[in-house]
This record gives C-alpha cells, structure tokens and sequence, in this order.
C-alpha cells in the first residue's frame, strides 16, 4: 500500500520498449541497453504512459502503465499514485475523459518510414459513439535527423478525397504528400485529422494527448502482417482535405536571461511545449502549480524536492515528471543542460 506520508518529489520511470518493423537502435545514444540483440528494431520507448488499454497493432493491447523507476515510491504505477495522491501530484488539473493522465511521452527511432496514417478527428468520433477510438494529437521534436530526412505532414493543395483514395491503389500515394526537410530542433504539430508520417533516418520525442489509436493507409509496400492491418475506410472519413495550418501551433517565442532561454516550441488546447537551456552551476527554484514533464536533450543536474525528500539526479535521455506539490524544490545543473518543458497549459513563472 503506497505510504501517502511519503513527500513527492521528481519521478524517472522505467522505458516501455515496443518492437517495430520500421524501428531501430539509436535509443542507445540515450544511454540507456535496450531488449533483444543488435538485430531486434526497437521503435518507441513510451517513457510517461497512462493508458487503460492500448490497441494490439500499436501499443500491444491492454493497459500501458508507466512504473516509477526511483525513490521510496519505486515500483508503483502512475496511476496508482495520481489516485493516491490526487492534487498533491495532480495539483488544479484533471484527467482525461476516460480518467487517464491527460499526456503520453514517447521517443520514436525511424530507421524506415512509419505508415501514412490519421489519427481520430472529433467528427469521425461523433459520427461513431460507440467505435474504440480516441482524439489524438501530438506533436513531433526532432531529436536527431540524418541528412536528407524528411517528415510527411499533411496532404497537398487541391487533392480530393477521390484522388486521395485511387493513389492509395496505384502506389502513388507519396506524390500527394507535403514532405518537410527536417533537422534537429525542429518542432511539429500534428493534430488529430493531419495525414502523416514520420520519414526514415528522424529520431523524435512525441507528446501526444492519450490515445493509441491510429489508422493507416498506407505502409510502403511492405508486406501484410497480421499485426501492421491498414484503415483505410476509417482514416478516409478522418483526414482533413485541406490539411489544417499548423503555423500558429508552431510560432516561436523566446525569454532570453544571463543563464536561462527559454522558447516556446507548441501551443495548442491540449499541451504546451517549451524548450529550456540552463547554464552549468546555476540554481533556481522550481516554480510549477501543476505536474510538468522534463524530457532532458543535453546534460545533467539535480533537483532537491525539500521537505525530506532526497535530492534526484537526472541526465540527458531521461523523462521526469514533476508533482505539483513538493515542497521547496530548486534545480541546479552540473553542466549545461537542455529540456523539453511540458504542461497541459500555461504556466504562470515567478
């Protein structure tokens, strides 16, 4: 039984592995031994994961349940604690309709191109009440790119459905694609009803409201297996002709100090995204209402909790999540340090 006397503090988690066809493995360049041999494409790590049940072509079936990886609280699922705990951890924000935690983190490793895919509009959902599927939007920050590399985001002016539907037939399917150069640090939004796919050679962090429901239309001639199935119907009656303007999800802005920049990445009704970089030595506290995910690109620091707690040590490749009640918390960093900052809404700084 969780001991509700423990004080909160950062919480790492134990990487949920899944093997892809396209995958490969360069999460290795996270530090982190990954399953299997070298022969074994290791495609997503879910590094911050609450879901109830999970599709069998995606996530594998059943629930996907990240486990705390450190502290006295190791060993328990988030979603154990978000019960236990409730506004200590969760603070004013609630969870998802289906009483899930409202974000997933992943990495993903594309060695290969990932299927042309839609994820559930809100349109396709009402017009289906009772079909198991689920609102998915996220967003995709470019960790590492090979030269060339490119991402499939949207479908190009004019295309009809029609014409949609007959290049799927003849293979031609590429040519109606709007294909993005990509490099790292660059930032994406793709919201539910966005025909896209991720091209081979990117490695990203995806943020993406809680759904594994995905339905594709189109996987590069690879062959049918029973668990890469296409959706093709489903994803006809979910892809936005045209594909929406993501320009104002994705404009930048920039809060520049002596040892602090930060930039905001994305911003839309369901996540916010801001890139952080914090000079080696300085110390600050940590000013956050509500629980805040750290997905760390570059170097190292610790974080003390207060009120007991044990400072936690972090690294690049890690992904934590900050309580919303802990109770002096401060950040300092033993080297430069790089972070994706993420929060289900603005955050009001000190």
């Amino acid at each position: 039984m969780t001991d509700l006397s423990t004080p909160l503090y950062p919480m790492l988690f134990e990487p949920i592995y899944k093997q892809k066809v396209w995958g490969g493995r360069r999460l290795e360049q996270l530090g982190r031994p990954l399953p299997g041999d070298a022969n074994m494409p290791i495609g997503e790590s879910w590094e911050l994961a609450d879901l109830s049940a999970s599709s069998p072509d995606g996530g594998g079936g059943g629930q996907q349940c990240s486990i705390i990886a450190n502290g006295p609280l190791a060993g328990e699922t988030l979603h154990d604690l978000i019960g236990a705990f409730g506004p200590r951890l969760m603070g004013q924000l609630t969870l998802d309709e289906s009483g899930q935690f409202p974000l997933l983190v992943k990495f993903l490793d594309a060695s290969a191109n990932l299927s042309v895919q839609v994820h559930p509009s809100q349109a396709y959902l009402d017009a289906h009440p009772h079909a198991v599927a689920h609102l998915k939007s996220e967003a995709w920050y470019i960790v590492a790119a090979e030269p060339g590399s490119v991402i499939y985001k949207g479908v190009r002016a004019g295309v009809t459905p029609e014409q949609f539907r007959a290049a799927i037939d003849d293979e031609s399917l590429e040519t109606l694609l709007l294909k993005v150069p990509v490099k790292a640090g660059n930032c994406h939004y793709l919201p539910s009803g966005m025909c896209h796919a991720l091209g081979a050679g990117v490695l990203v962090a995806e943020i993406q409201t809680p759904s594994d429901t995905t339905f594709r239309v189109y996987d590069w001639g690879r062959p049918a297996e029973s668990n890469r199935s296409l959706h093709i119907d489903e994803a006809m009656q979910c892809i936005d002709f045209p594909s929406p303007d993501t320009a104002a999800n994705e404009k930048r802005t920039h809060l520049a100090g002596m040892f602090t920049t930060m930039s905001r990445l994305i911003t839309c009704e369901h996540f916010q995204i801001e890139k952080v970089r914090m000079s080696q030595g300085y110390a600050q506290p940590v000013p956050y209402d509500q629980p805040t995910v750290w997905v760390v690109l570059e170097g190292k620091g610790v974080i003390d909790p207060g009120g007991g707690a044990r400072p936690v040590e972090f690294s690049h490749g890690q992904t934590l999540l900050l309580p919303a009640q802990m109770a002096e918390p401060t950040v300092e960093l033993t080297m430069d340090t790089v972070w994706l900052e993420i929060t289900k809404r603005v955050v009001a700084r000190n």
